[in-house]
């Protein structure tokens, strides 16, 4: 396989504080990629800079086989680079139904047409559907979002962000404020987004973590400080000590 999106010595400064420093990032095209660390690795900086929601110090991004480095974020989604956010980015006055068409609709150009009937938009009521069965909201089509629990939210936002039609999906710590019942079925539903797509996530859940994951790198202090499978990771004394604060001579 190749990478799909790389990260070549990424940094990051704020006032003097260095949030991302030269990160080396390859995430390999259909595959499922971690971003772990404890809190203040980096993790999100990183995120907002691969997805050019933050513009980098120094370094360079490459996507799909073009430098993005300095692309608007606008214009690296509509290449189907597409994130998500930890907080769910869903209407919650409209349907369940409204929220997926609305997201379909956007990819039609740059302006989402408020204005315009609901027998015209209704074109996109059968894609709606089909994305909805595909995370298990087709039971609640007609359902005001706001109405959803918490796990089946985030599965409206998953929804959503399908229907951008993404290459690469990056998902920010998708499992957060998740009560047990809910991680098994979201993991399971990340599993089935990832067929024939790229995912790179960031997660504090180091179970879904080693269930999910083929590869996954871990930052500590804004550095990579280890990368490859979770057995091989997890074992790594440095890993151990950026975790627990300390060393295996402690």
């Amino acid at each position: 396989m190749s990478a799909i999106l790389q990260a070549q010595g990424l940094s990051r400064s704020f006032a003097g504080f260095h949030a991302v420093q030269a990160v080396d990032l390859a995430v390999e095209e259909h595959s499922i990629h971690a971003l772990i660390g404890p809190n203040g690795a980096g993790k999100t900086t990183c995120f907002n800079l691969l997805t050019r929601f933050l513009d980098p110090t120094a370094g360079r991004i490459v996507y799909a086989g073009r430098d993005i480095t300095r692309d608007p974020a606008a214009s690296v989604a509509r290449r189907g680079l597409v994130r998500s956010f930890q907080i769910s980015a869903v209407f919650p006055a409209l349907g369940v139904l409204e929220n997926v068409r609305l997201a379909l609709q956007r990819g039609r150009g740059l302006s989402m047409d408020w204005w315009r009937s609901d027998r015209v938009l209704r074109r996109y009521d059968d894609a709606a559907r089909a994305l909805l069965d595909e995370v298990g909201l087709g039971g609640w089509a007609d359902e005001p979002a706001q109405s959803l629990p918490y796990g089946r939210k985030r599965a409206l936002e998953l929804a959503t962000t399908l229907a951008l039609q993404p290459r690469v999906i990056l998902l920010d710590e998708p499992m957060a404020g998740m009560g047990a019942e809910d991680i098994g079925q979201a993991a399971a539903l990340i599993r089935r987004a990832a067929q024939g797509r790229t995912v790179l996530m960031v997660e504090h859940n180091l179970s879904v973590v080693a269930d999910l994951c083929d590869r996954i790198t871990v930052l500590a202090r804004g550095q990579v400080l280890a990368e490859g499978g979770y057995a091989e990771v997890s074992a790594d004394p440095r890993v151990v000590e950026a975790y627990l604060g300390r060393g295996t001579h402690a």
